[in-house]
C-alpha cells in the first residue's frame, strides 16, 4: 500500500499525535496546504471553463434558433455521453494517477473550445458543431471530475475535509459569479468568437495546474490489478450496499429532474422577464452568489452533526423556493429568489459531497464520487430536457410550480424510506482507536468511522 505521506516541502499535513476529540478549523484552514492550493486553482480554472462554455453555447444556440427544444436536445446529448463516462472515470480515478487524468481531460477541453472559436470567427460554426463538441466535452470533463474530487481527501487531513469541500464549493461559486461578468464583456462583440477564445484560455490553465501538485496522485490500495469492468461493478455494489449514499443520490435525482433551471436561464429570462443576454448574466450571477452563501452556511454549521437532516431541510426549502421563482415577473425579485435557491442548493450539494468523501475509503472514493456525479449529471441532463420541453408546453412559470411540488414530495419520501440519511452524524475524529494512530487518516476506513454514530 502506498504511503499517504506527502513529498517533502509540500506543506501537506503531518501526522497528529493523540489529536483532540474536536479540532478547531477556521474557514480558510485548507489553504495552509500547498497541494490543496494547486488543486483549488486548477479547479477554479476548470469551473470557469465549463461555465463560460455553457453560457456561450447556450446563448449561441438560442440566438440562432429561438427554440427551447434545441437547448433541451443539448441536455439529452450531454446525458447520453455522461453516463458511460461517469462510470469509466470513477474506475480510472481509483486506478491511475489522478493528477495526469485531470490534465489530459482539460487539455481536450482546450483543443475543442479553441476549435469553436476558430469556427465562429470564420462564420462557419453550425448547430451540429455545438452538439458534437458538447458531446465530446461532456465525456472528457466527466472523466476528470471524480479524480479532482477524490484528490481533495489526499491533500488535507480528515479534520479539515468538511471545510475543504465547502471551500471548493464556495470558490467554485465565486468563479461562477465572475464568469457572467467575463462573458458579458467578451460578448459585447457582434459574434461570440472572443467568448470562445477566453474560454479556451482558461482551459489551458486548468490543464497545467494539476501537474504542479506534489503528493502521489494514485489512490491508497489502488485497484489497478483487476479489470476495469470488475472495478466498475465493485463500485456499484459498494454504493448499493451503503446505508446513506443511495438515499442521497435518489434525492438529488428526484428533485433535479423536475427543477433543473441553471442552463435554461435564456428561456426564463425571455418567458418571465422579457430579457436577453444581460438578464441571463444577472440570473446566473444571482444563482452563483446564492451557492456561495450556501457553502459558507456549511462551513459555519460544521458542528451541526446531523448532516443528513441538513441536506433534507435544505432540499425542502429549495422546493418551496421553486414555486416562488415561478410566480415572479419582476427581475430584482426573481434575482432574490434565485439567490435563495442557489443557497439551499449549495448547502445540499456541499453536504452531499462531504458525506460521500467522509464515509468512503480512498481506494473506492473515485467510484463513489462518480456514482454521485452520475446521479447529479444524469438528473441535470434529463432535467434540462424536461424543463425545456415543459416550458414550451405549459410555460416556464407552471413548470417551476410543478417542479417545486414534486420536489417537496420527494424530500418527504426520502426522509421516510431511507433511515440512514436522517440518522447520519458527522464527526471530525474517526474513532478513539484512530486517535492513537500516527496514520489515522489512512488506517481507519472512512466508511466505518464516518458511520459509527449511525444507529
Amino acid at each position: 500500500m502506498k504511503s499517504n505521506a506527502p513529498d517533502a516541502g509540500s506543506e501537506a499535513p503531518e501526522p497528529e499525535q493523540n489529536p483532540p476529540r474536536h479540532i478547531q478549523v477556521k474557514p480558510w484552514s485548507a489553504f495552509r496546504f500547498r497541494d490543496y492550493r494547486m488543486l483549488w486553482f486548477g479547479s477554479v480554472a476548470a469551473m470557469v471553463t465549463m461555465n463560460l462554455r455553457v453560457l456561450a453555447t447556450g446563448i449561441w444556440l438560442y440566438e440562432e434558433t429561438g427554440s427551447g427544444v434545441v437547448l433541451a436536445g443539448l441536455g439529452l446529448i450531454e446525458l447520453g455521453m455522461r453516463i458511460p463516462a461517469n462510470l469509466y472515470g470513477g474506475a480510472l480515478a481509483d486506478e491511475v494517477d489522478r493528477k495526469k487524468l485531470m490534465a489530459v481531460t482539460q487539455a481536450a477541453s482546450f483543443l475543442l473550445i479553441a476549435a469553436m472559436a476558430v469556427l465562429e470567427g470564420s462564420g462557419t460554426l453550425r448547430i451540429w458543431h455545438i452538439y458534437v463538441i458538447t458531446a465530446v466535452l461532456s465525456s472528457t470533463s466527466v472523466l476528470g471530475g471524480p479524480a479532482r474530487s477524490a484528490l481533495t481527501a489526499r491533500v488535507v487531513p480528515r479534520s479539515h475535509l468538511m471545510h475543504a469541500v465547502a471551500t471548493n464549493t464556495a470558490t467554485m461559486q465565486i468563479g461562477t459569479m465572475v464568469t457572467p461578468i467575463v462573458f458579458w464583456f467578451a460578448s459585447l462583440t457582434t459574434d461570440l468568437t472572443l467568448s470562445f477564445a477566453v474560454t479556451a484560455g482558461t482551459a489551458a490553465v486548468s490543464a497545467v495546474l494539476p501537474l504542479m501538485i506534489r503528493i502521489d496522485g494514485r489512490a491508497e490500495g489502488s485497484t489497478s490489478g483487476q479489470s476495469r469492468v470488475r472495478n466498475i461493478v465493485d463500485g456499484l455494489k459498494y454504493v448499493k450496499s451503503h446505508p446513506i449514499l443511495p438515499g442521497l443520490y435518489l434525492l438529488d435525482i428526484g428533485v433535479t429532474v423536475v427543477s433543473f433551471y441553471r442552463q435554461l436561464f435564456p428561456i426564463f429570462a425571455d418567458h418571465l422577464y422579457r430579457g436577453g443576454r444581460g438578464t441571463v448574466s444577472a440570473l446566473t450571477w444571482a444563482n452563483s452568489a446564492g451557492g456561495l452563501i450556501g457553502s459558507f452556511i456549511v462551513m459555519f454549521t460544521r458542528d451541526y452533526r446531523a448532516k443528513g437532516m441538513l441536506v433534507l431541510w435544505a432540499t425542502l426549502l429549495y422546493g418551496v423556493l421553486l414555486i416562488a421563482f415561478g410566480a415572479t415577473t419582476v427581475l430584482w425579485v426573481g434575482m432574490i429568489v434565485i439567490v435563495a435557491l442557489g443557497a439551499t442548493d449549495g448547502v445540499g450539494m456541499t453536504s452531499r459531497q462531504a458525506i460521500v468523501q467522509l464515509t468512503t475509503p480512498d481506494n473506492m472514493r473515485g467510484r463513489a464520487i462518480a456514482a454521485h456525479s452520475l446521479a447529479a449529471m444524469s438528473a441535470n441532463g434529463i432535467g434540462q430536457a424536461e424543463v425545456g420541453f415543459m416550458s414550451e408546453m405549459i410555460g416556464a412559470d407552471r413548470t417551476m410550480f410543478l417542479g417545486g411540488a414534486i420536489s417537496i414530495v420527494v424530500v418527504f419520501l426520502v426522509w421516510w424510506l431511507v433511515k440512514g440519511v436522517r440518522q447520519y452524524r458527522y464527526t471530525d475524529v474517526p474513532s478513539a482507536a484512530a486517535a492513537d494512530d500516527d496514520d489515522s487518516q489512512s488506517s481507519q476506513p472512512p466508511f466505518q468511522t464516518g458511520l459509527r454514530d449511525l444507529n
